[in-house]
This record gives C-alpha cells, sequence and structure tokens, in this order.
C-alpha cells in the first residue's frame, strides 16, 4: 500500500507550465533560449568556452579574465578571493591557459634595474594584433587601438605583445664632465656577464666616478670587470638593486695605489782607456788609439 503523504507531498509542488517547443527542436540534449545583449557582455570564441583540452576551471577562468576590464587583478590570490577554488586549483587553470596560448606573462624594465611582470590576455591564440587601450565605460565591446601592419597579411589580425627593446639614448647631464667612454663601456657590459647587472642610463652614469677611480689606480679594465662579478648571488637569486650592489662593491674593493718605483740612479760613463800621444809619446786618456795630446795638436795646427 503506497504512503498516503507521499501522494500528498507531491500535489502540494506547483507543476511547471508545459514548454512550447518549436517544430523543428532536437529531440534530445539542451535547448537555449537566445537573448540579444546591448551592454554588458563579452563575447567569447567557442574556441575557448569549448576547447577540447581545457579543464571546466580553466574554461570558466578564461572566461571571467576576458570579461575583465584592463588593469584588473588577476593574480593567484585575487581570483582565489573571488571564486570558491583555492590557489592550488586555481594556479593550475592558469598553467593550462598559458600552456595553450591565452594567458602571456612578460618581463618589462621599469628603470633603475627593476624588472617587473606584466599578464596579457590572448582572446584567440596564435592571432597577432595591438594590445587594445583601455576600456572606459560600461560596454566592454570596443573598437582596438588602430596598429599599422608591417606589410599586408591573410585576414587575420596578429596579436603581439611588445617585448621592450634597450634603445640608445644620451647619458643625462647630472656632471659638468661627461662620462668616459671606457668606464661607461665597461659599466654596460657587465649585463653580458650577468643578466642580472643590468644597468640604467642613469646608473651608468653616477657609478662611472667609481670605475674612473680604479683606473686611475692602474687597474685594467679586465681586472675590473672580473671583481664586479666575481662570487655573485647563485643563479636564480635575484639582485634587486644592481647599481647599488656595485657601487658598494667599487668603494670597498678599491685597490690601493700603486708604489711609485724610485728614480733610475744615472750610470756614470765608463773612463776612456790610457794611451800614448803619437806625437810626444805623453800618456793621454782617449777612445782614439791614434789621438794626439792637447801640446801636440796646438803644434801640428801653427805648423799647418
Amino acid at each position: 500500500m503506497a504512503d498516503p503523504q507521499s501522494n500528498a507531498a507531491m500535489s502540494a509542488h506547483t507543476l511547471p507550465e508545459p514548454l512550447a517547443l518549436p517544430p523543428d527542436a532536437p529531440r534530445a540534449g539542451v535547448l537555449h533560449v537566445r537573448h540579444r545583449h546591448t551592454e554588458r557582455y563579452t563575447v567569447v570564441g567557442n574556441h575557448l568556452a569549448q576547447h577540447p583540452g581545457l579543464s571546466a576551471v580553466a574554461i570558466g577562468l578564461g572566461v571571467h579574465i576576458q570579461s575583465l576590464p584592463d588593469g584588473a587583478s588577476v593574480t593567484i590570490k585575487t581570483l582565489a578571493a573571488r571564486f570558491p577554488e583555492g590557489e592550488v586549483t586555481i594556479a593550475r587553470a592558469l598553467r593550462e591557459l598559458e600552456a595553450a596560448g591565452y594567458l602571456l606573462r612578460r618581463k618589462v624594465l621599469l628603470g633603475g634595474g627593476r624588472i617587473a611582470t606584466r599578464t596579457v590576455f590572448v582572446d584567440r591564440p596564435g592571432v597577432t594584433a595591438a594590445v587594445r587601450a583601455p576600456v572606459r565605460g560600461s560596454a566592454r565591446a570596443s573598437a582596438p587601438v588602430p596598429v599599422p601592419a608591417p606589410a599586408p597579411a591573410p585576414v587575420q589580425a596578429s596579436v603581439h605583445v611588445p617585448t621592450p627593446k634597450p634603445t640608445r639614448t644620451p647619458v643625462p647631464s647630472v656632471g659638468s664632465e661627461p662620462a668616459a667612454p671606457g668606464a661607461a663601456d665597461l659599466l654596460a657590459r657587465l649585463r653580458l656577464a650577468d643578466a642580472r647587472l643590468l644597468l640604467s642610463v642613469r646608473d651608468v652614469h653616477r657609478l662611472v666616478p667609481g670605475v674612473e677611480a680604479w683606473l686611475g689606480r692602474d687597474a685594467t679594465p679586465d681586472q675590473i670587470a672580473r671583481t664586479l662579478t666575481a662570487g655573485l648571488p647563485p643563479e636564480g637569486t635575484p639582485i634587486h638593486h644592481p647599481a647599488r650592489f656595485l657601487e658598494h662593491r667599487l668603494r670597498t674593493l678599491l685597490p690601493p695605489p700603486l708604489p711609485v718605483a724610485p728614480p733610475r740612479e744615472a750610470v756614470p760613463e765608463k773612463s776612456a782607456p790610457m794611451t800614448n800621444c803619437d806625437g810626444c809619446d805623453r800618456g793621454i786618456r782617449t777612445h782614439d788609439p791614434d789621438a794626439l795630446c792637447r801640446d801636440c795638436r796646438r803644434h801640428r795646427e801653427r805648423a799647418a
């Protein structure tokens, strides 16, 4: 016998109205109720929403990051505070997006030896275009900043994440004397020995007097470079302030001046040997074996 309370509980609920289906609707599977958005929407490609290799968390994070305005924080802690998933799951999903090409991380020089990591989200991996300017306003769909293409290409636009290139800029005039080329070149080339010793133009100009002090004490450029790059922290340990690091070494490891060499004593001239004058057989000192003494030279000059 059926439980009467069970039937009573079912009848207490209001059954949903029957859904009117179009005649061409599929017999199974999900159906969509479409709505045309005019504000607060994000265009997401099916290559992300239906990506076969990404997890559900990675796809969801990708859609969420794509919907954020430029400048929004997408760190692991920020995303973990926004969603119920933990930091480990969020970090794993971000690595998936990075491996798939949706998330890019690039090092950017800030000057003064400082480096920052910038995060760029690519709407369509494999296509290059300029990074869009920050969108201001509620509507997110706005035209990107036009960037002239270097050459005609197929219809696909390209998304190029600009990487800063070192440019030669004039050294700022901090003092009245220009920087010595040899000292400035030595400091600029230290980054070839270790990339952590990258210096800005201002830092090079500030450290030039310290290098000139070494050169003034007869230290060679190779000796200075070896001293500044020897015994650096282990690889992978950052040098946060390379200019201060090198300034400390230039000041504390400055070699003493070379001792002044004593003046060389004049070697006395070797005296001429003794020989006899050919005229009077008098003994005289001369290097010429046929020389005459002074009196004989006078007699000969008078006779001539």
